[in-house]
């Protein structure tokens, strides 16, 4: 496992996918739609685990201020700090064994489960599964 800082609070958009895990590519492909092709921007999903389920966020990164709006989308926010992150390579034929990626992230003590569980699409190819780590009461102290 390793560690992924996030610099600062990310500003994401995007929609639950209500049908999961049905429905996660399409979502996907409704948002790039929204951009030419050669759109650079990453995309993330962000899930967590409630009462009824896991709520599944399909979201793309907010270049702009008000891209959210201006597409009618909900707008999230993914917290800056220190993650625990696995890299999966290869990740589109692999779709299936990503619970098991987070599952072991989350077993792990350093975990905060009580954070979401966040998917960088850095390609069609790579992606990293991050878990918020905890973050110490010392270091909350400090802020």
């Amino acid at each position: 496992m390793e560690k992924y800082h996030i610099e600062n609070n990310i500003t994401a958009f995007g929609r639950p996918v209500t049908t999961f895990p049905a429905g996660i590519p399409e979502a996907f492909d409704e948002l790039m739609a929204l951009f030419p092709k050669d759109d650079p921007r990453p995309y993330y999903g962000i899930s967590q685990c409630t009462e009824n389920g896991i709520l599944y966020i399909a979201a793309a990164h907010q270049n702009h201020n008000g891209e959210a709006d201006k597409f009618a989308y909900q707008k999230y926010i993914i917290e800056k700090g220190d993650y625990l992150a696995v890299t999966v390579k290869d990740w589109m034929q692999k779709t299936d064994t990503i619970k098991d990626v987070f599952a072991g992230i989350m077993a792990d003590s350093r975990s905060d489960n009580a954070k979401p569980c966040i998917e960088i699409y850095k390609n069609d190819w790579e992606m990293i599964c991050l878990m918020k780590e905890h973050v110490r009461a010392t270091e909350k102290d400090k802020k």
